[in-house]
Order: C-alpha cells, then sequence, then structure tokens
C-alpha cells in the first residue's frame, strides 16, 4: 500500500487556556483558509492536523515556535481573514499587506488568536519551498 502523504507536519497539538474560546476562533478561521474541522477540537487541511486541548496550566513566555503561516490560495483569502479579525477585534499585529522583500507577490496578514499565539495567513506565488 502507498503511503498517501509526502514528507511534512503530521499534526499540531495546542494546549490552550480556554477550549470554547479557542475553537469557536478556530471554526470560523479555518474555512476561510481552506480547512475542514475533523471532530469538534481537531481541523485538517488535507494534508495537516491541528488540534486543541485545555490545560489547567498557567500561559507564560517560554521559547518555542514563533509564529505558524498557513498558506492562502489567493490574496482574496488573505483580504477576507484580514477582514474577518476586524470583525473579531482580533490582536491583528500587521496587514493585510504586501512583503515584497520576501517574494514577489508575498501577501500577509499577523495576528494572535485568543492564546496569543501568533499566526498568519499569507498568499505567495513565488515562494520556492
Amino acid at each position: 500500500m502507498e503511503y498517501p502523504y509526502g514528507p511534512g507536519i503530521n499534526h499540531i497539538e495546542f494546549w490552550v487556556k480556554n477550549l470554547e474560546e479557542t475553537v469557536r476562533f478556530y471554526s470560523e478561521l479555518f474555512p476561510l483558509i481552506g480547512w475542514r474541522a475533523l471532530n469538534q477540537t481537531s481541523f485538517s487541511s488535507g494534508q495537516q492536523e491541528i488540534y486543541f486541548k485545555e490545560m489547567p496550566i498557567a500561559l507564560h513566555e517560554s521559547l518555542g515556535v514563533r509564529h505558524i503561516c498557513f498558506h492562502a490560495i489567493s490574496p482574496e483569502v488573505v483580504d477576507a481573514v484580514g477582514a474577518w479579525l476586524h470583525r473579531q477585534n482580533a490582536d491583528i499585529i500587521r496587514g493585510p499587506l504586501e512583503m515584497s522583500h520576501y517574494s514577489a507577490g508575498y501577501y500577509t496578514v499577523d495576528f494572535r488568536d485568543p492564546n496569543g499565539f501568533v499566526l498568519e495567513v499569507a498568499h505567495t506565488p513565488n515562494a520556492r519551498l
């Protein structure tokens, strides 16, 4: 049997302070960028999975992932996410804006989720992965 996936990340688990608030946020964000719900706390792009667990620990500054960037299939997707973030009164770090010093056409919005995790949604038509 051939393995259906190439190399990459299988899943990312987030420990969060408020599961209900987190799931509500991602349940609205993920459909905008082409992800779907697998169940009440897990979401998939068809290649990767992200899921959330509420943990009874205090959040604190630590070393770790700086941010996660999700692919947007068009600049319009980035604009839709930016508009949604404004309606949510979310903590937008920057954008939507073009960052052509990264690569031609790089269009992005960076923001924090309800737990303070930094996320990015970017259309990167000329980026080499």
